[in-house]
């Protein structure tokens, strides 16, 4: 069930006073921390849309990144089927962790959130020197050039498939995904929205 101001009595604090909560990035699926949160705590985060919780080493409410500004930006939260847990989806600003990694689980994550990692790598470049990236340098081209790559790389695949060569059409592919998000950015769109598109049509 997804939580909004006007369910949050649904939750079931009469178990504990404070429920755990896990926070996921929205996007790549990589779990990003634990804590845990009391009815002030979420009840702020849905107001604020800003991961709250219940700090027992402070003994009062705290918001992630309050002092290092690495926030969590709540995109939705949920509860589980007994209402006695909370999942929280979000868009981190800056690393997590206090360790200064993206997850306090480590290197923890699953394989297609890589896709979201890579987008987000290719983000950061676009104003990067054209000569030392080569990702800056399809910024630097006109558009043009990002389209005819993708055009490109889907030929490849399609002729690695037609060859029964595993290893190249795996290559082929990777090339293609890149381009594409290249391409994504490029027109002012991303993985996500495609992603809502592919959602949308399998509804």
């Amino acid at each position: 069930m997804q939580l909004t101001p006007a369910n949050l009595t649904q939750l079931d604090f009469d178990k504990a006073e404070l429920l755990p909560a896990i926070v996921q990035h929205a996007t790549s699926g990589v779990i990003l921390m634990q804590g845990f949160m009391n009815s002030d705590a979420i009840k702020m985060t849905l107001e604020k849309k800003l991961v709250t919780f219940y700090s027992r080493s402070k003994q009062r409410l705290w918001t992630k990144g309050e002092a290092s500004k690495n926030v969590l930006n709540l995109v939705s939260a949920h509860t589980d089927c007994d209402q006695d847990s909370i999942l929280l989806f979000a868009l981190p600003e800056g690393p997590t962790c206090h360790l200064g990694t993206q997850s306090c689980f480590g290197d923890a994550k699953p394989a297609i959130g890589f896709l979201a990692e890579l987008e987000e790598v290719i983000v950061s470049r676009k104003n990067d020197n054209p000569e030392s990236s080569y990702t800056a340098s399809l910024f630097a081209k006109d558009i043009s050039r990002s389209c005819q790559k993708v055009g490109e790389e889907g030929v490849e695949v399609a002729l690695a498939a037609m060859k029964a060569d595993i290893n190249e059409l795996e290559n082929e592919s990777a090339d293609l995904l890149y381009h594409l998000l290249v391409l994504l950015q490029r027109s002012e769109t991303n993985l996500s929205s495609v992603i809502n598109c592919l959602q949308n049509r399998h509804k």
